[in-house]
């Protein structure tokens, strides 16, 4: 009785799966009204490699008049090119990716169309069990229809649903939709295509999706090589503009620039980054036109007027032998101060400043340098081009106090901020003979800058600890430039000069050996090889060596000879 209750039950459930089978899989009986309008805005993607071959075919359908759009994200990876196929046959280019998400695998881009179709969005969760319909791209006649089982909310405000229904091959990425026609979500992929349970991922999570400033260094849009959008915002897109300036891809961050003037043409942004981009090139012509059009278009204007007083100065500055007579000092001084009448903000007169010390007008300079240590813009380099402008003005005094101000603005322990500003007056006080204070700046140097410090450091604080008695460091610091730069002759022949100073005559023999194994033609080595052994008492092998070194067309060596011959 048990064995044929259990048959029953099984016969049961076996026609309720065939049943529910039938209802999901086969045409309703009463298509939507909106199923022939819909069609038109859903489409197949197909993405490419940058040798032309398919990467990956997905679906997707429009969200914006204007070509928005979403998909997955997974055909876009290692893509240079992509495109997508309406309903009508026809083919149109995504031009850019508006946003993406790995996790949930969902892109939002452009294509290339500024009437597409969209399809309204549904901005509510449904609940279990409301009916939802699939719209595939390859069917303009029947949709599918199944109820909502399950809708669990991610990130507080979107639904993935559950629904069950068998999502037919190549479906992936179309909507879903509620009986009113607006999209739900966007199908998964099934693990299994006769599965009973299809998944989709929120519309209204899709079509959030939206480029940051930051974008441009987040990993997932590193995957693909089609063109990323710049942000709505335009704070956001300065900073992507920024972001993308310290990538090695010049003519991507060309783009991007045009890209800034075409979605923000009110905005002098991006006409400044074209103007500095041409500058850059030597296009100075270029450069011009845009400030102009920078200013043309700003409001207020006294931001353009200083970005063109500052290209006209870097210019005049570190390219002044390359002619552009509408540029000139006078003329960026001209820009600056228009700019400081508008909004006489503090960046704006250190620039006139830094005009008027290139004009070699250095008491004017001096002059708003020091006016601008009473304001909050107060820092080293204001204390440094006061500096400047004494040591030129030939006030020594004046010049070191500055420069005590100057490394006064930062605090101990030195942050690596500070370096420049400490080697600047460590070379003031080496020429004006205090020789061991600038010993102590250069010591501090040293550590801020270790990974980066070079043979020529150790050259130059060599010649100051000899200025200052400080042999055995002389030593030392000679020693550190020929391990760095062992090469180098001059080094062995200061190394070996200081040896027979301080009378270590067999180290400076040794040192000048190496010295002509180093360069046989360099008479230096023969010269202090020479000294070194006249002065042991190996005179003969030592008038030898000066010989060699005066036939060489050293100078000192005829001295040295008629000294000890």
């Amino acid at each position: 009785m048990n064995r044929i209750t259990n048959t029953i039950k099984v016969k049961v459930v076996l026609t309720g799966v065939l049943l529910f089978h039938l209802f999901t899989l086969s045409p309703t009986h009463a298509q939507p009204s909106w199923v022939k309008k819909a069609t038109k805005s859903v489409f197949t993607l197909k993405t490419f490699a940058a040798d032309g071959s398919l990467i990956a075919s997905s679906n997707g359908f429009f969200t914006g008049s204007n070509g928005e759009a979403v998909s997955s994200f997974s055909p876009f990876k290692g893509a240079s090119k992509a495109i997508i196929i309406d309903a009508q046959g026809k083919e149109t280019a995504v031009v850019s990716i508006l946003g993406a998400n790995d996790i949930y695998d969902v892109a939002r881009f452009r294509v290339d169309n500024n009437k597409s179709q969209p399809l309204p969005i549904c901005t509510t969760t449904m609940s279990e069990g409301s009916m939802v319909w699939l719209l595939p791209y390859h069917e303009t006649k029947q949709v599918l229809s199944g109820p909502v089982r399950k809708a669990e909310l991610f990130m507080d405000n979107y639904a993935y649903y559950t629904v069950a229904l068998t999502s037919p091959q190549h479906t992936e990425s179309c909507p879903l939709l509620n009986d009113e026609g607006e999209v739900v979500g966007l199908i998964q992929p099934s693990a299994n295509a006769m599965d009973s349970l299809s998944y989709a991922i929120s519309a209204v999570f899709a079509d959030s999706l939206r480029m940051t400033g930051f974008s441009m260094n987040d990993p997932i849009f590193q995957q693909t090589q089609i063109k990323k959008e710049l942000p709505d915002d335009l704070k956001e897109a300065n900073i992507a503009i920024y972001l993308a300036s310290s990538r090695n891809d010049s003519l991507a961050y060309a783009e991007l620039i045009d890209d800034m003037i075409s979605k923000f043409p009110s905005a002098p942004d991006g006409y400044t980054y074209k103007a500095q981009l041409a500058a850059n090139n030597g296009d100075f012509a270029l450069a011009d036109r845009n400030m102009a059009e920078a200013i043309r278009v700003a409001s207020p204007k006294d931001e353009s007027h200083f970005n063109l007083a500052r290209l006209i100065y870097n210019k005049e500055v570190y390219q002044p032998g390359v002619p552009f007579e509408a540029w000139s000092l006078d003329k960026a001084l001209s820009e600056v101060r228009e700019a400081i009448t508008i909004n006489p903000q503090a960046t704006y007169q250190q620039l006139e400043a830094n005009i008027l010390f290139a004009q070699k007008q250095y008491e004017g300079a001096y002059d708003i340098f020091m006016q601008l240590t009473n304001t909050p813009l107060r820092n080293a380099e204001l204390f440094y081009g006061a500096s400047r402008c004494k040591a030129l003005m030939r006030d020594t005094t004046a010049m070191l106090s500055l420069l005590d101000s100057c490394v006064n603005t930062f605090s101990k322990p030195y942050l690596k901020d500070a370096a420049p500003y400490l080697w600047a007056r460590a070379e003031a006080k080496r020429d004006a003979g205090k020789y061991r204070d600038a010993l102590s700046d250069m010591n501090e140097y040293e550590k801020l800058m270790s990974a980066n410090i070079n043979d020529s450091f150790y050259y130059i604080r060599h010649q100051t600890d000899i200025q200052a008695r400080l042999y055995q460091q002389a030593l030392n610091d000679i020693k550190q430039a020929i391990q760095i730069n062992p090469q180098e002759t001059l080094y062995y022949a200061e190394k070996a000069s200081l040896e027979v100073r301080v009378g270590l005559l067999d180290d400076a023999e040794a040192t000048s050996k190496e010295c002509i194994a180093v360069d046989p033609n360099n008479s230096d080595g023969y010269l202090f090889l020479g000294l070194a052994q006249c002065m042991k008492g190996n005179k003969q092998q030592g008038l030898d060596n000066l010989r060699k070194a005066k036939e060489m067309g050293d100078p000192q060596a005829d001295g040295l000879i008629e000294k000890y011959k």
